[in-house]
């Protein structure tokens, strides 16, 4: 074996030569490439020294590098940055920006917010996350609702009342509504087989016009229906009972049935059984005074089931 610098048609050799003529080629990686290398090297160190990166028995490396911020309770934090800090550092910029607006909400009356284009554009971008974060869960994401749980917010039919005022009370204080059972002891079935009939006459659905003259009487007497959805059957939004005379349903899907009995068997099991799931939690001590009026005239002004009555 021989050493020196040999070249073989040109091409450059480290100069090891074996046997005479089998030689090394002398073939470096490109002067970017091996430049990109170096730079992740520094940048993977420099990254450890500022994140955290390895982990140490229980914990870890917590980087030099810092995140201060304020709490849900308002008090200033400083810790090691991680993505749960950057989060609440970004969303309290956000409030920070959103502020100036929430104030203009708080003290304009209601009437006066879709006045002012900077206000309705304002409530309708921050109101639809506020409505998509706490009650699109059981309204639906455009406020449909859901039969038999949730109401439609989109119309114009409202149980404890569609003013700006009065839903803004059922966002901070709830509402659960009540029904009692009619089934048993109270009512046979014939009654409520009757009674059921009746009922739907009140919206014009299809019904027994001979059942529906008894059930007549039972709602106006022995079954007591009246005390609670009135004598003319359209309810009394102070107590939150439907009316009966309209027709938008919530707890029997009589939209949905296929037939006349099925309408009748639909608002018969609600007689029966009653309601004591139309529950709706309170968010006055989870949401800001600011974030429940905002909340309230997007229910009344941007999902259009707001009304003056």
């Amino acid at each position: 074996m021989s050493q020196g610098n040999t070249q073989s048609q040109g091409a450059q050799t480290t100069g090891h030569v074996w046997d005479d003529d089998l030689q090394e080629y002398n073939n470096p990686l490109p002067s970017w490439w091996l430049w990109a290398f170096y730079l992740t090297i520094i940048f993977s160190i420099t990254y450890w020294v500022l994140y955290p990166a390895w982990p140490m028995g229980k914990g870890f490396t917590t980087g030099i590098s810092t995140i201060t911020y304020k709490n849900d309770k308002g008090v200033e934090k400083t810790t090691h940055w991680s993505t749960r800090a950057l989060l609440m550092k970004d969303l309290q910029d956000a409030r920070e920006m959103q502020k100036p607006y929430f104030d203009k909400v708080a003290a304009t009356p209601f009437d006066q917010i879709a006045k002012s284009p900077d206000l309705s554009n304002f409530v309708a971008s921050a109101g639809k996350v506020l409505f998509s974060d706490n009650c699109a869960a059981c309204h639906q994401s455009g406020g449909q609702g859901k039969m038999a749980f949730a109401p439609n917010l989109t119309d114009d039919d409202w149980i404890y009342g569609g003013t700006y005022d009065k839903i803004q009370a059922t966002v901070a204080n709830g509402r659960h509504g009540i029904m009692p059972p009619k089934g048993g002891a109270d009512l046979s079935d014939v009654d409520m087989d009757n009674l059921a009939n009746y009922v739907l006459s009140l919206s014009g659905e299809p019904s027994d016009s001979a059942k529906a003259a008894v059930g007549n009487e039972l709602f106006h007497g022995k079954a007591t229906c009246f005390s609670c959805h009135g004598a003319d059957g359209k309810g009394n939004q102070d107590i939150g009972s439907a009316n009966l005379t309209d027709k938008i349903w919530l707890w029997a899907d009589v939209p949905g049935a296929g037939s006349a009995d099925k309408k009748v068997a639909a608002v018969k099991a609600v007689i029966a059984s009653g309601l004591n799931k139309g529950v709706m939690p309170a968010w006055g001590g989870r949401l800001s005074a600011d974030q429940i009026k905002l909340l309230t005239v997007y229910v009344h002004d941007v999902l259009g089931g707001g009304s003056k009555k």
